[in-house]
C-alpha cells in the first residue's frame, strides 16, 4: 500500500508527474493497470487545484506594482505570440501540449498554459485529463520497450 501511495505522490509532483511514476511502478514490479491509475490519478490531482487558485495568487501578487508589471508582461507577451494559433486551436493545442512526455510539458504546466490563456475551466479540465491519458500511454509504452531491451 505504501508503494502505491509513492507512486501516486510522484505522479502529482510538479517535475516527475508520470514520466517518474510509471518506471518506477513498473520497475518495482506493480501491475501496468495498478501503476496506470495510480500516476493518471496522481498527475490529475493538483489540476482543479491549479485552475482555481492561480486566480487569486494573481489577484494577490497584484498588489503590488512590480509585480503587477511582471505579471501584464508575461499575459501580454504570451496572449500575443500565440493569440491566433489558440484561437483557432485552443483545446488540441492543449491537449498535445500536456500529451508529449518530455520536461516542462505535462499537467502542472499545461494547467498554467490554460490559466495563461482564458480558457474554460471544464474545458481545460477535460482537454489536460485526454493529454495525461495521451501522455501516459506514450510512457507506458516506452517503458515497457526499454524494459525489454534491457532484458534481451
Amino acid at each position: 500500500m505504501m508503494l502505491w501511495l509513492k507512486i501516486f505522490l510522484i505522479a502529482a509532483l510538479p517535475i516527475s508527474e508520470l514520466r517518474g511514476a510509471i518506471p518506477y511502478g513498473l520497475a518495482k514490479g506493480v501491475p501496468i493497470w495498478i501503476v496506470w491509475a495510480l500516476a493518471v490519478a496522481g498527475n490529475m490531482l493538483p489540476v482543479p487545484f491549479i485552475l482555481i487558485f492561480l486566480h487569486p495568487i494573481e489577484k494577490f501578487l497584484r498588489r503590488w506594482r512590480f509585480w503587477s508589471r511582471l505579471l501584464d508582461k508575461i499575459f501580454e507577451y504570451t496572449r500575443r505570440k500565440t493569440k491566433k494559433s489558440i484561437e483557432k486551436w485552443e483545446s488540441l493545442a492543449l491537449i498535445i501540449f500536456v500529451a508529449i512526455p518530455l520536461p516542462v510539458t505535462g499537467a502542472w504546466t499545461g494547467s498554467l498554459a490554460a490559466y495563461l490563456f482564458g480558457l474554460d475551466f471544464k474545458k481545460s479540465m477535460l482537454c489536460i485529463f485526454i493529454g495525461v491519458i495521451m501522455a501516459s500511454i506514450i510512457v507506458v509504452a516506452a517503458t515497457l520497450a526499454g524494459i525489454k531491451l534491457l532484458s534481451l
